[in-house]
Protein backbone atom coordinates (compact mmCIF):
# COMPACT_ATOMS: atom_id res chain seq x y z
CA UNK A 1 0.00 0.00 0.00
CA UNK A 2 2.58 2.42 0.64
CA UNK A 3 4.15 2.39 -2.88
CA UNK A 4 1.38 3.58 -4.50
CA UNK A 5 1.73 6.94 -2.00
CA UNK A 6 5.47 7.30 -3.39
CA UNK A 7 4.25 6.80 -6.69
CA UNK A 8 1.80 9.69 -6.22
CA UNK A 9 4.12 12.26 -4.96
CA UNK A 10 6.77 11.56 -7.83
CA UNK A 11 4.44 11.91 -10.07
CA UNK A 12 2.55 14.87 -8.52
CA UNK A 13 6.46 16.36 -7.69
CA UNK A 14 6.99 15.97 -11.99
CA UNK A 15 4.14 17.94 -12.32
CA UNK A 16 4.56 20.61 -10.39
CA UNK A 17 8.35 20.65 -11.68
CA UNK A 18 7.24 20.57 -15.34
CA UNK A 19 4.88 23.40 -14.49
CA UNK A 20 7.85 25.64 -13.03
CA UNK A 21 9.65 24.96 -15.97
CA UNK A 22 6.53 25.84 -18.19
CA UNK A 23 6.05 28.87 -16.40
CA UNK A 24 9.21 29.94 -16.21
CA UNK A 25 9.71 29.27 -20.07
CA UNK A 26 6.79 30.69 -21.05
CA UNK A 27 7.56 34.28 -19.19
CA UNK A 28 11.29 34.22 -20.73
CA UNK A 29 9.25 33.96 -23.91
CA UNK A 30 6.94 36.62 -23.15
CA UNK A 31 9.84 38.37 -21.78
CA UNK A 32 11.99 37.90 -25.39
CA UNK A 33 9.29 38.94 -27.26
CA UNK A 34 7.99 41.71 -25.62
CA UNK A 35 11.63 43.02 -26.02
CA UNK A 36 11.66 41.95 -29.56
CA UNK A 37 8.50 44.38 -30.64
CA UNK A 38 9.63 47.27 -28.04
CA UNK A 39 13.06 47.21 -30.20
CA UNK A 40 11.06 47.52 -33.30
CA UNK A 41 9.23 49.83 -32.17
CA UNK A 42 11.66 51.98 -31.30
CA UNK A 43 14.18 50.90 -34.65
CA UNK A 44 10.52 52.25 -36.24
CA UNK A 45 10.25 55.90 -34.31
CA UNK A 46 13.95 56.69 -34.86
CA UNK A 47 13.92 55.59 -38.89
CA UNK A 48 10.93 58.08 -38.87
CA UNK A 49 12.55 60.76 -36.86
CA UNK A 50 15.70 60.43 -39.15
CA UNK A 51 13.31 60.22 -42.58
CA UNK A 52 11.15 63.76 -41.51
CA UNK A 53 14.50 65.35 -40.01
CA UNK A 54 16.43 64.61 -44.15
CA UNK A 55 12.97 65.41 -45.47
CA UNK A 56 13.33 69.07 -43.46
CA UNK A 57 17.10 69.67 -44.63
CA UNK A 58 15.99 68.70 -48.30
CA UNK A 59 13.25 71.43 -47.55
CA UNK A 60 15.42 74.21 -46.41
CA UNK A 61 17.99 73.26 -48.76
CA UNK A 62 15.91 73.92 -51.77
CA UNK A 63 14.86 77.23 -50.48
CA UNK A 64 17.89 78.31 -49.97
CA UNK A 65 19.01 77.38 -53.44
CA UNK A 66 15.96 79.49 -54.86
CA UNK A 67 16.36 82.44 -52.64
CA UNK A 68 20.25 82.26 -53.68
CA UNK A 69 18.96 82.21 -57.27
CA UNK A 70 16.75 85.70 -56.90
CA UNK A 71 19.85 87.37 -54.85
CA UNK A 72 21.61 86.57 -58.03
CA UNK A 73 18.79 87.77 -60.46
CA UNK A 74 18.95 91.03 -58.56
CA UNK A 75 22.84 91.25 -57.85
CA UNK A 76 22.58 91.27 -62.05
CA UNK A 77 19.97 93.80 -62.39
CA UNK A 78 21.94 96.05 -59.98
CA UNK A 79 25.03 95.57 -61.93
CA UNK A 80 23.07 96.87 -65.16
CA UNK A 81 21.60 99.41 -63.39
CA UNK A 82 24.72 100.80 -62.01
CA UNK A 83 26.48 100.46 -65.46
CA UNK A 84 23.68 102.29 -67.15
CA UNK A 85 23.88 104.85 -64.29
CA UNK A 86 28.15 105.46 -65.13
CA UNK A 87 27.34 105.58 -68.63
CA UNK A 88 24.64 108.56 -68.35
CA UNK A 89 27.02 109.96 -66.12
CA UNK A 90 29.77 109.68 -68.32
CA UNK A 91 27.41 111.18 -71.45
CA UNK A 92 26.51 113.55 -69.25
CA UNK A 93 30.19 114.52 -68.70
CA UNK A 94 31.08 114.14 -72.21
CA UNK A 95 27.67 116.46 -73.12
CA UNK A 96 28.47 119.17 -70.58
CA UNK A 97 32.17 119.46 -71.77
CA UNK A 98 30.99 119.60 -75.58
CA UNK A 99 28.31 122.20 -74.21
CA UNK A 100 30.50 124.53 -72.28
CA UNK A 101 33.54 124.48 -75.38
CA UNK A 102 30.57 125.74 -77.57
CA UNK A 103 29.21 128.32 -75.24
CA UNK A 104 32.83 129.37 -74.31
CA UNK A 105 32.92 129.62 -78.37
CA UNK A 106 29.87 131.36 -78.67
CA UNK A 107 31.07 133.72 -76.16
CA UNK A 108 34.25 134.85 -77.53
CA UNK A 109 32.39 135.32 -81.10
CA UNK A 110 29.79 137.52 -79.53
CA UNK A 111 32.51 139.33 -78.06
CA UNK A 112 31.13 138.81 -74.39
CA UNK A 113 34.48 137.47 -73.18
CA UNK A 114 38.42 139.11 -74.01
CA UNK A 115 40.07 137.03 -75.68
CA UNK A 116 43.78 136.35 -76.82
CA UNK A 117 46.10 134.49 -79.24
CA UNK A 118 48.00 134.19 -81.87
CA UNK A 119 46.66 135.14 -85.20
CA UNK A 120 46.62 137.26 -87.85
CA UNK A 121 47.10 141.26 -88.70
CA UNK A 122 46.00 142.80 -92.10
CA UNK A 123 46.46 146.35 -92.87
CA UNK A 124 44.93 148.53 -95.12
CA UNK A 125 46.39 151.38 -96.69
CA UNK A 126 44.92 154.17 -99.60
CA UNK A 127 47.14 153.65 -102.61
CA UNK A 128 49.89 156.24 -103.56
CA UNK A 129 48.21 159.25 -105.45
CA UNK A 130 48.81 158.59 -109.29
CA UNK A 131 47.77 160.98 -111.98
CA UNK A 132 45.99 158.52 -113.49
CA UNK A 133 43.28 158.57 -110.97
CA UNK A 134 41.35 161.90 -111.00
CA UNK A 135 38.64 160.49 -108.72
CA UNK A 136 39.66 159.86 -105.26
CA UNK A 137 37.24 157.18 -104.62
CA UNK A 138 39.71 154.73 -106.99
CA UNK A 139 42.51 154.29 -104.33
CA UNK A 140 41.02 154.89 -100.51
CA UNK A 141 39.96 152.21 -98.60
CA UNK A 142 35.88 151.74 -98.83
CA UNK A 143 33.99 149.69 -96.07
CA UNK A 144 33.74 147.01 -99.02
CA UNK A 145 36.99 145.96 -98.73
CA UNK A 146 36.83 145.74 -95.18
CA UNK A 147 33.79 143.91 -95.16
CA UNK A 148 36.12 141.59 -97.60
CA UNK A 149 38.69 141.07 -95.37
CA UNK A 150 36.62 140.07 -92.60
CA UNK A 151 34.51 137.88 -94.10
CA UNK A 152 37.35 136.12 -95.56
CA UNK A 153 39.00 136.14 -92.16
CA UNK A 154 35.70 134.27 -90.81
CA UNK A 155 35.45 131.99 -93.57
CA UNK A 156 38.97 130.88 -92.55
CA UNK A 157 38.01 130.05 -89.17
CA UNK A 158 38.76 133.38 -86.97
CA UNK A 159 37.46 133.59 -83.52
CA UNK A 160 37.28 136.96 -83.01
CA UNK A 161 38.26 140.30 -85.38
CA UNK A 162 38.81 143.76 -84.76
CA UNK A 163 39.07 147.04 -86.63
CA UNK A 164 41.61 149.13 -85.25
CA UNK A 165 41.04 147.75 -81.87
CA UNK A 166 37.57 147.53 -82.06
CA UNK A 167 35.73 144.75 -81.35
CA UNK A 168 33.15 143.45 -84.45
CA UNK A 169 29.94 141.21 -83.25
CA UNK A 170 27.56 139.79 -85.40
CA UNK A 171 25.78 143.13 -85.71
CA UNK A 172 28.48 145.34 -86.56
CA UNK A 173 28.03 147.77 -89.04
CA UNK A 174 30.69 149.65 -91.44
CA UNK A 175 29.87 152.88 -93.10
CA UNK A 176 32.59 154.78 -95.26
CA UNK A 177 32.53 157.83 -94.88
CA UNK A 178 34.63 159.81 -96.89
CA UNK A 179 38.77 159.28 -95.92
CA UNK A 180 37.67 157.76 -92.49
CA UNK A 181 35.33 154.72 -91.53
CA UNK A 182 32.48 154.65 -89.17
CA UNK A 183 32.71 150.59 -87.39
CA UNK A 184 29.24 150.66 -84.92
CA UNK A 185 29.15 154.69 -84.95
CA UNK A 186 32.71 155.02 -84.19
CA UNK A 187 35.10 156.28 -86.85
CA UNK A 188 38.56 155.48 -87.55
CA UNK A 189 40.86 156.96 -89.73
CA UNK A 190 43.39 155.28 -92.47
CA UNK A 191 45.05 153.09 -92.24
CA UNK A 192 43.06 150.20 -91.02
CA UNK A 193 44.31 147.45 -88.97
CA UNK A 194 42.02 144.47 -89.13
CA UNK A 195 43.37 141.98 -86.43
CA UNK A 196 42.07 137.77 -85.85
CA UNK A 197 42.67 135.71 -83.77
CA UNK A 198 43.12 132.23 -85.11
CA UNK A 199 45.40 129.49 -87.25
CA UNK A 200 48.20 132.33 -88.50
CA UNK A 201 49.13 129.96 -91.26
CA UNK A 202 45.15 128.87 -92.25
CA UNK A 203 44.15 133.14 -91.99
CA UNK A 204 47.34 133.64 -94.07
CA UNK A 205 46.61 131.08 -96.80
CA UNK A 206 42.98 131.97 -97.18
CA UNK A 207 43.72 135.86 -97.86
CA UNK A 208 46.98 134.94 -100.70
CA UNK A 209 45.01 132.47 -102.69
CA UNK A 210 45.02 132.90 -106.38
CA UNK A 211 42.41 135.72 -107.53
CA UNK A 212 41.61 135.81 -103.45
CA UNK A 213 40.80 139.05 -101.74
CA UNK A 214 44.77 139.83 -101.52
CA UNK A 215 44.97 140.18 -105.47
CA UNK A 216 41.69 142.01 -105.57
CA UNK A 217 42.63 144.29 -103.16
CA UNK A 218 45.82 145.12 -104.88
CA UNK A 219 43.52 145.40 -108.18
CA UNK A 220 41.88 148.16 -106.46
CA UNK A 221 45.31 149.79 -105.63
CA UNK A 222 44.50 149.47 -102.16
CA UNK A 223 48.04 148.73 -100.10
CA UNK A 224 47.38 145.33 -98.48
CA UNK A 225 49.96 144.05 -95.33
CA UNK A 226 49.61 140.79 -93.92
CA UNK A 227 51.45 140.02 -90.49
CA UNK A 228 51.08 137.11 -89.05
CA UNK A 229 52.02 135.06 -85.65
CA UNK A 230 51.52 137.97 -83.59
CA UNK A 231 49.92 137.83 -79.81
CA UNK A 232 46.47 139.93 -80.46
CA UNK A 233 44.88 140.63 -77.36
CA UNK A 234 40.89 141.98 -77.68
CA UNK A 235 38.68 143.33 -74.71
CA UNK A 236 34.83 142.15 -74.14
CA UNK A 237 32.24 144.37 -75.94
CA UNK A 238 31.10 145.26 -72.93
CA UNK A 239 34.54 147.00 -72.05
CA UNK A 240 34.45 148.84 -75.09
CA UNK A 241 31.04 150.15 -74.72
CA UNK A 242 31.77 151.33 -71.34
CA UNK A 243 34.58 153.48 -72.68
CA UNK A 244 33.16 154.28 -75.68
CA UNK A 245 34.80 152.20 -77.99
CA UNK A 246 38.53 153.78 -77.09
CA UNK A 247 41.17 151.54 -75.89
Amino acid sequence: MKLPKNNERKSMSKSIIFSLVFLVLGFIMAYSYSLSNQRETENDFAGAGFFEQKEQYRKELIEQQERNKELREELGDKQVAVQEFERSVVDGEENYTAYAREAEELRRFLGLVPVKGEGLTVTLQDGDYSIDHANPNEYIVHESHVFQVINELYISGAEAIAVNGQRIHGNSHIVCTGPVIAVDGIQHPAPFTIEAIGSPEVLTASMQLAGGVQDQLLNDDISVTLDPGQTIQMPALLSEMDTGGRR
